[in-house]
């Protein structure tokens, strides 16, 4: 690809907005001829036939598909730790974790190995681990990019986005793979985004709003300072920075862990050892024993966990108490979501609650899902988000980074990443780098 390149450049051709550009693309994007495996055992030796549209995408704007980065399996889980292949560790700690699920694909940017890499974010699977890691990372609004050719978990909330160094380079990266796709039904029929053109307007008048609830006195106390310290810059640049409610911030987890694990239980049944993926030997007879057989060979502890949960959940006489009741809040979610966009341009919090921990210190399942409190409710309402850089904190005599979250409204992304850009040309926090 690298050499295709050169060769257009020596013949004058014209040439694509990320010609020679290296980037790197999480296991559950499609590549033809390509493995993807999820991170999972049930597809250890599945090799792609096709392209996703966004892979598509890229080789036609010229860039060079370097690898594939590693995730936790099915992308269910938030630090990387989940995956059958090994762990990926933190560019800035090597004890600790990289935030998840696209953990190799924010792992491989911040340590410099790519500048830009593409992840899936369901629930904070982008933005949780670009903040883990320093970097830039931009959940567009659902249906912006085609989902066609991504390995479903939670279709309903599901989106891919990039990892960058800035935001200047993930509206690049935006514009190159948005737009609607014929072969992805929730796929938005919209404008398409301004790219790095539509950065540069002045923020004087935007509307900024802080909710309340994401300034938990549970976060680490660096968190809380970074937002206020981002406050701060949106304020001088011009922004009325002012605070809202976002009442339904702590029925986000519950709603998510309802209506993510019923679609995934729905999604994942199709590895069933017959189709394709890994199929067990000597089980006996009756395809129920070889569904078990099959599944529990191939399928790790979480995503078994994250299975068992959504079929419950869908299950006769649990419908209306957990999955039914899960949609309404969906619905509340949304309308209030809504409502404070009516009022604001933009929100302005913690991506998460604490630095990047070490491994094995959230074994707890749910001390680790606490780690998306303030991203799932994007997800869970179709809008837009992007988490940044703000600082650096000592810990243990290391410096990790810590990362504020700018949301905005539903197909927002032009706003979303001006106010980032502008932030970023104000400040230098996005130049720090782990150390060598």
């Amino acid at each position: 690809m690298a050499a295709n390149v050169d060769r257009r450049i020596a013949a004058g051709e014209p040439l694509g907005p990320l010609a020679g550009v290296p980037i790197a693309l999480k296991d559950n994007i499609m590549v033809a001829g390509e493995p993807a495996t999820c991170g999972s055992r049930i597809l250890e030796h599945f090799v792609s036939p096709y392209d996703a549209t966004v892979t598509e995408r890229l080789r036609e704007a010229g860039a060079v598909l370097l690898g594939r980065t590693r995730c936790d399996e099915f992308a269910m889980g938030s630090s990387t730790e989940y995956c059958a292949y090994g762990p990926v560790h933190n560019p800035w700690d090597l004890e600790r974790v990289p935030g998840g699920s696209s953990g190799g694909s924010a792992a491989a940017v911040a340590a410099g190995l790519v500048p830009c890499a593409l992840g899936s974010d369901t629930g904070g699977s982008i933005r949780q681990p670009a903040a883990f890691c320093g970097i830039t990372g931009l959940k567009p609004t659902g249906g912006r990019i085609s989902r066609w050719g991504l390995v479903s978990f939670a279709p309903s909330m599901d989106q891919i986005g990039p990892f960058t160094r800035n935001a200047a380079d993930a509206a690049l990266l935006l514009q190159v793979m948005a737009g609607e796709d014929p072969r992805d039904d929730t796929s938005a029929s919209a404008p398409g985004t301004g790219g790095i053109d539509a950065l540069q307007e002045p923020l004087q008048g935007l509307r900024i709003g802080i909710p309340s609830e994401h300034l938990s006195e549970e976060n680490d106390p660096a968190i809380n300072e970074a937002v206020h310290r981002a406050a701060d810059v949106f304020s001088r640049l011009g922004c009325e920075v002012k605070p809202v409610n976002l009442e339904t911030t702590e029925l986000g987890i519950a709603c998510y862990y309802v209506l993510g694990p019923a679609e995934a239980s729905s999604n994942l049944a199709r590895f069933d050892g017959i189709r394709y993926g890994r199929r067990a030997e000597d089980v006996g007879e009756g395809l129920e024993a070889l569904y078990a057989a099959s599944r529990s060979e191939g399928l790790g502890a979480e995503a078994r966990r994250r299975i068992m949960l959504g079929t419950y959940v869908l299950s006769a006489g649990y419908y209306d108490a957990y999955y039914k009741r899960a949609l309404q809040v969906r619905r509340l979610i949304h309308d209030e979501y809504a409502r404070i966009y009516a009022d604001v341009d933009l929100l302005l919090g913690p991506t998460v609650p604490s630095v990047a921990f070490k491994f094995g210190s959230h074994a707890d399942p749910i001390s680790m899902y606490l780690c998306d409190k303030y991203t799932v409710t994007a997800n869970i309402a179709g809008t837009c988000g992007v988490s940044i850089p703000c600082g650096t904190v000592d810990t243990d005599g290391t410096p990790l980074p810590v990362c504020v979250q700018l949301q905005g409204p539903v197909l927002g992304e032009d706003t979303l990443l001006r106010a980032a850009h502008q932030f970023q040309s104000a400040t230098d926090f996005h130049l720090a780098v782990p150390p060598r």
